[in-house]
């Protein structure tokens, strides 16, 4: 199950990466929830235009099919940060201290090579696409107005080659947590008590807002 979770800084390098790195996975949530907002509003001319003028937007579904990918994977490594996926905590939600950062070695590595499999995979897979001699580009176009498909096969290695960077990072935050017992720049579960904290926290108003405000 997806859990709350909270990241912990301090002056060292490799919290120093950890944040510079969390701004270039915001710039990309944010590229991959603007992808999601456009394509609301696609819909709506599409509809609006099926209804009214009997004239649905054309190529409404290649857009789609662009825009997929970048929906799919830009936010992951993002999500990952901040420890936002779906997991299954039921045992590693039981072990504290070291014991649980070299589950959590284990596991992070496992991710890695499959993502780096991944990587592989998606990038041979945009290489069968795209080709300098062809017409824009492209050894293949989408059904209805042609678009090239190769961009949107970029941007799955690319996805998956910045969540394998956030992986490593997260790698060496519990090597070194292994080390010093402090796990930081790596997600930690908190528990019920602490989350209910954070719930209460979240609902409660800027206090110096208000102050401003007045």
């Amino acid at each position: 199950m997806a859990t709350a979770s909270m990241v912990l800084s301090d002056d060292s390098r490799l919290s120093r990466i950890d944040r510079n790195f969390l701004k270039l996975e915001r710039l990309l949530a944010l590229a991959s929830g603007l992808a999601v907002f456009g394509l609301m509003v696609l819909a709506v001319v599409s509809v609006s235009g099926r209804n009214l003028f009997n004239s649905p937007l054309p190529g409404y579904v290649d857009w789609i099919e662009q825009a997929m990918p970048l929906i799919a994977f830009m936010g992951a490594s993002y999500v990952m940060r901040e420890g936002g996926h779906i997991r299954m905590d039921i045992l590693v939600g039981r072990l504290r201290g070291r014991p649980l950062y070299v589950v959590e070695l284990i596991t992070t590595l496992a991710v890695l090579v499959l993502m780096l499999l991944l990587v592989w995979g998606s990038w041979a897979h945009f290489q069968r696409s795209f080709d300098f001699a062809a017409p824009m580009w492209s050894r293949d176009s989408s059904m209805d107005i042609a678009l090239p498909i190769w961009p949107a096969k970029l941007l799955a290695p690319v996805a998956f080659g910045v969540l394998c960077l956030r992986l490593c990072l997260q790698v060496w935050a519990y090597l070194r947590a292994i080390r010093t017992g402090q796990a930081i720049a790596v997600p930690l579960i908190a528990d019920a008590a602490k989350q209910a904290q954070m719930e209460a926290e979240q609902l409660q108003p800027d206090t110096e807002t208000d102050k401003d405000a007045q």
